[in-house]
């Protein structure tokens, strides 16, 4: 049992990939983590080595993850919910058919809603905590080849912000939420991806490990911001192009070279065993 007052910290899509290696480094800092994925079989596996805390949850299902802060918050103090679980689609945004698309957003945008809703159900009544909305840089800026991703994670964004100015108008200033947006991160997202020419707006710059985003995943969560993006650099410069869309349409040829040679330059870097 938690001991009452202990930091309680809920992940999702943590069975494996950038949640997992979240859950391992809060773990690490000392909160008390529940794993939850849409594979429960997995996510118990995944749990075991960090307290063996797991659950199953569908983002998607709005009564499941009240129950889920209704859990965490029996066990201890909800101090920090992180919505990590999230699907990517390439390819032009035409060939998605509607329930793709109603898919995409089902889990990146509203998924991501209603954790946040249901972390704050808890968090606004007991004065205090923390929303961590893992967005990604295609939050900040259009991504060829991935857009129905991006529209999805654009969505997230102003979400995640306008939820965190309505908490300071309605007097709240103990609970936060803040946005990561990490450049490509070397997951199973991406590791069927080599080949991929939608995806190459995910290899344009600096590939993060896993373990690297979820160092920054604990800084953040230990020093709430609003947007913190990873590479910082990245975040500049996407931020450019997205004040100059016509600049950033005319690089498009550009950025489909970049990603070319991103490709080329991870598939070197990697192994068979690298992919699994």
């Amino acid at each position: 049992m938690t001991p009452p007052g202990r930091r309680v910290a809920v992940v999702t899509g943590a069975a494996g990939g950038l949640g997992h290696a979240i859950a391992t480094a809060l773990h690490a800092d000392g909160w008390s983590v529940l794993l939850t994925d849409l594979d429960p079989a997995a996510v118990h596996t995944a749990a075991a080595p960090l307290g063996g805390w797991s659950a199953a949850l569908d983002v998607r299902d709005e009564r499941a993850c009240a129950d889920i802060a209704a859990t965490a918050a029996s066990r201890g103090d909800l101090a920090l919910w992180v919505n990590n679980a999230g699907i990517l689609i390439t390819g032009p945004s035409w060939e998605h058919d509607g329930p793709t698309r109603r898919r995409v957003f089902d889990v990146n945008a509203l998924g991501a809603m209603n954790g946040t809703l249901a972390a704050l159900a808890v968090m606004r009544g007991q004065g205090h905590g923390h929303v961590l909305n893992v967005v990604s840089l295609a939050g900040l800026v259009a991504a060829p080849g991935e857009t129905v991703y991006a529209a999805s994670k654009h969505a997230l964004l102003a979400f995640s912000l306008g939820t965190l100015s309505d908490l300071r108008m309605a007097g709240y200033r103990r609970v936060h939420v803040s946005c990561l947006c990490p450049d490509g991160i070397w997951t199973p997202m991406l590791h069927d991806r080599l080949d991929d020419p939608g995806a190459l707006a995910s290899f344009t710059g600096s590939m993060l490990t896993p373990q690297r985003v979820a160092a920054w995943a604990v800084r953040l969560a230990r020093r709430p911001r609003p947007v913190v993006s990873l590479p910082r650099w990245r975040g500049a410069q996407v931020r450019l192009l997205d004040t100059l869309p016509g600049l950033a349409v005319a690089l498009t040829p550009l950025v489909q070279a970049a990603g070319r040679a991103g490709q080329r330059r991870q598939r070197r870097r990697t192994t068979p065993s690298d992919r699994r």
